[in-house]
């Protein structure tokens, strides 16, 4: 197999001269980006598209060069599905790039307005964050993703993905330039790191903060806990994805076990699909066998306490290390709760304060649950694989937030400004 074309920009400086440059045109690109007209910011969006539809070709040939390297690599069957693209996730790629294009533009929307008695007049304004830098691993998706929110947002962006996905996301951030030049912006409104050296993840946390505004990390436990710990920028957080669905004794046991099998096992790599199963000891005897057995037949690991593991022989026992983990695979723990207020214990203790489910007929009960659950996304009778920008009708998403401060769910346009106020007077003065 040929080597695809490397189409991120080479630079033959050292890191920090490289890292510095990027800060550079970043800063330069986000002052012309803040003052963009919705037109001309869209017409990028449009270019965009149509070039990912153009070079899907290329595109696929840059994925099936990683993914070759990644097999070698030997890269679990979660990250490796994370990793792959085909016809389809490249249309849907194109299609999200045109999502974001047809939002509102939240530069310059007026948040909220009043008057004073003193006659001046105020407003509150959105605004764009500035530059924003992005780290991420293994979903090359996001590289379109993050590119068309942070420029509908009119945010500079500096990307800096994963080894494993280096040929991938130059191909997709060429059909960004493309649609930048297109429209007659800055190309480096959108800028990709031009190298794989882990050490620029510690510059862009640690050595830029003349540049960046904010970090957003998408990707392990292990890369979030670092950029929490080391980044002198704020961060907009996404930590692991530990989803929890909890089955009722009002529950409509069909309704169930479909959304169950759907919350795990339609995509058990993204961060919300369910790891974690809670079923009410009122219903155990006629909801918890039928479950299980979906989830086993599906061919699906279950891994349970000693009543779960009574249904089946081939249920494994759960550790207390199970109630925490977040597998992204075909495994998923399972355990019988006195009630719904045993299932918000349990997710209080051990959940990631990312998306749960429950799923009941009683209206009190669900409403007790998403009232009490302290989650970003809490749902009634659906899947938690909702959880997503897209589906929440914000054309796509950065990541879901578990962070209280700033921004929480899915991070989308919206999530990507400030705001400042504008107060307009006639002369007034502070007595």
């Amino acid at each position: 197999m040929s080597t695809p074309r490397d189409t991120s920009p080479q630079i033959d400086n050292p890191l920090g001269e490289t890292m510095e440059e990027l800060g550079r045109k970043a800063v330069s690109a986000a002052a012309v980006l803040a003052l963009a007209s919705t037109e001309v910011k869209n017409a990028a969006l449009a270019a965009a598209a149509r070039a990912v539809r153009a070079r899907a070709g290329e595109i696929l040939r840059a994925n099936e060069h990683d993914l070759a390297a990644a097999r070698a690599a030997k890269l679990s069957a979660a990250l490796l599905d994370r990793l792959a693209l085909n016809e389809a996730r490249i249309e849907s790629m194109a299609g999200g790039i045109e999502d974001v294009m047809a939002l509102p533009d939240p530069i310059g929307a007026i948040a909220a307005e009043w008057q004073r008695p003193n006659g001046l007049r105020i407003q509150r304004v959105r605004v764009p964050l500035g530059v924003i830098g992005i780290i991420y691993e293994s979903r090359p998706n996001v590289t379109a993703d993050a590119g068309a929110l942070c420029l509908k947002s009119g945010n500079a962006v500096i990307l800096r993905g994963g080894s494993e996905s280096r040929y991938s996301n130059a191909a997709i951030h060429a059909c960004l330039v493309e649609g930048l030049a297109a429209a007659g912006l800055p190309g480096a409104c959108i800028q990709l790191v031009p190298t794989t050296d882990r050490a620029a993840v510690g510059y862009m946390l640690a050595g830029m903060t003349e540049y960046l505004d904010v970090i957003v990390p998408r990707g392990g436990k292990s890369l979030v806990a670092r950029v929490q710990q080391e980044a002198r920028v704020p961060v907009i957080g996404h930590l692991e994805g530990n989803c929890h669905v909890y089955i009722d004794r009002d529950a409509d046991v069909r309704m169930a076990q479909t959304i169950a099998l759907n919350a795990k096992m339609r995509r058990t790599g993204i961060c919300g699909a369910a790891e974690t199963l809670l079923i009410d000891r009122a219903c155990a005897d006629t909801h918890l066998a039928q479950v299980v057995r979906a989830l086993l037949d599906a061919g699906c690991e279950v891994r349970g306490d000693a009543a779960v593991q009574a249904v089946d022989p081939r249920v494994r026992v759960a550790s207390e290390e199970d109630w925490y983990t977040e597998y992204l695979d075909a495994i998923i723990a399972a355990r019988v709760v006195d009630g719904v207020d045993g299932a918000i214990a349990h997710i209080a203790q051990y959940g990631s304060a990312h998306t749960e489910s429950i799923v009941t007929e009683n209206q009190a009960t669900a409403e007790r649950f998403l009232q009490r659950v302290d989650s970003a996304i809490v749902l009634h009778n659906a899947s938690t694989q909702f959880a997503d920008g897209g589906e929440f009708g914000m054309g796509a998403e950065i990541g879901i937030s578990t962070d209280r401060f700033h921004a929480r769910g899915p991070v989308g346009v919206e999530q990507l400004t400030s705001y400042k106020y504008v107060v307009r007077g006639a002369g007034q003065i502070r007595p």
